[in-house]
């Protein structure tokens, strides 16, 4: 039984690791309108920020010019949430502000709190039609899981599913060739013929950023016959404060999810696009090779190739030199989590710094399939699985492979010395188990590690925006990050 939500720190002097539950609220207001224009509410991850400082209260307005006593601001409303955070988040070696949270934005403007501001983020987003549609509907779950006639809550094992969540699982199944699995391996599937439809629903799903600007390129592959296309994502005016002393910002790389076998840069760039954003780091995205033409280690040795990519060209992508980050959502968690682990130093990987942070969502670490979450989460909360095991044939045909460590990184023999890390789950997600003893694997190899399980979300939440509570969850897994990223690094605006 897991404990109740608390503050827990890891690290190298830390108390043996313990998972926490992270429920996000309900209703879902943790990106609703604020009373002050440059205000918002409070951190999502709780009443006090990753960051370490209190979240501050919101200031009374002014009074009118008829002189009317004036008001005061009403008490902001937050998620009941908690989070297992690394030690010392804030301290001599990490000032306020520092990771970003109440630091200067591009070009200087204040950031942080206005992050979280929907009416000011609004301004910087493209919704697809249907998205724009939908969105009134998710924000009012309520109205209409009545006119479905759903039933109450969903509630397994003490977790309460999301009702916007709720919702939209309703509607998966109800519409004409609708799936609760967006990525529909079920019997017959055919991988190569449905990408293009899981790379279509993944766009609608997503606002897109249009304060980002996004380049594609082709980079040498692990071979001298392979390419690999990536798009580098910059928010406008992140890293051109070139001020004596103060360093470009960090790279950040992102391999996308999809069982190894479906996603593309596509399917994803609304997601990196908003972890442009919120991190203040430069993301690269990667286009890896997929099975079933190009079974395992195919997707690992041209992850490998990009992060060697990065790291040997800062001034061709714009980012300070030694400063690169992994991250990516399940299929593509399992990928960052290889690099983090065959990059370290004297492990025989390639001659590059090892990764300043990784960040892992929802990830995919233990190929044996056996946890049980899987057990008891693998039908009808979206990801499947028996799409997990179709994946897996797909991918690791070769059984001998599956407990390797680099198809299963949870079951690698040593831990110690891989990057800081940042490790998301969902309550409703098959894959849950593989997050949690994941976190606590590093935390035992003395690997400072944050370990955030959102419990009434599902798998691919991050890449649900039309859901309210999942765009504000996605924006606050991307700030945690970009402070990750930047832990030790000097200060500034073009840090």
């Amino acid at each position: 039984m897991l404990p109740e939500p608390g503050a827990v720190p890891l690290g190298r002097s830390s108390p043996p690791f313990r998972p926490v539950r992270l429920p996000s609220g309900h209703p879902p207001d943790t990106m609703g309108p604020m009373d002050d224009e440059k205000g918002a509410t409070g951190s999502a991850a709780g009443t006090t920020p990753v960051g370490g400082a209190p979240a501050r209260k919101a200031p009374a307005r002014k009074a009118p010019a008829r002189k009317a006593p004036a008001r005061k601001a009403p008490a902001r409303r937050t998620t009941a949430t908690a989070t297992t955070t690394t030690a010392s988040a804030s301290g001599p070696d990490r000032p306020d502000g520092e990771w970003g949270h109440a630091g200067p934005g591009p070009g200087g403007r204040p950031r942080g709190r206005a992050l979280y501001n929907r009416r000011l983020q609004r301004d910087h987003e493209r919704w697809p039609l249907v998205a724009r549609v939908v969105t009134g509907l998710f924000a009012r779950p309520e109205l209409g899981l009545s006119l479905l006639g759903a039933r109450g809550p969903v509630e397994v094992e003490g977790r309460v599913l999301n009702p916007s969540t709720q919702l939209l699982l309703e509607l998966s199944r109800r519409l004409p060739g609708g799936s609760p699995d967006p990525e529909g391996a079920g019997p017959g599937f055919d991988p190569v013929a449905t990408r293009s439809e899981f790379t279509r629903m993944s766009r609608l799903g997503m606002p897109v950023r249009t304060d980002v600007h996004v380049t594609g390129r082709v980079i040498p592959g692990p071979t001298a016959s392979t390419d690999l296309p990536v798009r580098i994502y910059r928010q406008f005016g992140t890293g051109l404060v070139g001020e004596p002393g103060r360093s470009g910002p960090p790279a950040l790389m992102f391999f996308h999810g999809g069982g190894w076998v479906s996603g593309d840069l596509d399917s994803h760039d609304a997601l990196c696009r908003l972890l442009a954003v919120t991190s203040r780091c430069i993301v690269v995205s990667v286009g890896y090779r997929l099975a079933p033409e190009d079974p395992f280690p195919a997707a690992v040795e041209d992850a490998l190739a990009a992060y060697t990519w990065v790291q040997r060209h800062p001034d061709e992508v714009g980012h300070a030199g030694g400063r690169v980050g992994v991250s990516g959502d399940s299929a593509g968690g399992n990928l960052a989590a290889v690099v983090a682990l065959e990059t370290r130093p004297g492990r025989g990987g390639p001659d590059v710094p090892p990764p300043v942070a990784q960040g892992l969502f929802y990830p995919v670490l233990d190929s044996r399939l056996d946890s049980p979450s899987l057990r008891s989460m693998g039908e009808g909360y979206f990801l499947t699985r028996q799409s997990m095991e179709v994946f897996r044939s797909l991918y690791l045909p070769d059984r001998s492979q599956w407990e390797t460590g680099r198809a299963s990184p949870l079951l690698a023999g040593d831990h110690a010395g891989v990057a800081p890390a940042l490790v998301v789950t969902a309550g409703f997600d098959p894959l849950r188990d593989d997050g949690a003893r994941y976190a606590e694997a590093l935390a035992r190899a003395g690997v400072p590690v944050e370990y955030r399980c959102y419990d009434d979300q599902v798998h691919g939440f991050l890449g649900m925006g039309v859901l309210p509570d999942s765009l504000a969850l996605t924006t606050e897994v991307g700030d945690a990050l970009g402070r990750l990223m930047r832990r030790g690094a000097p200060d500034g605006p073009g840090a």
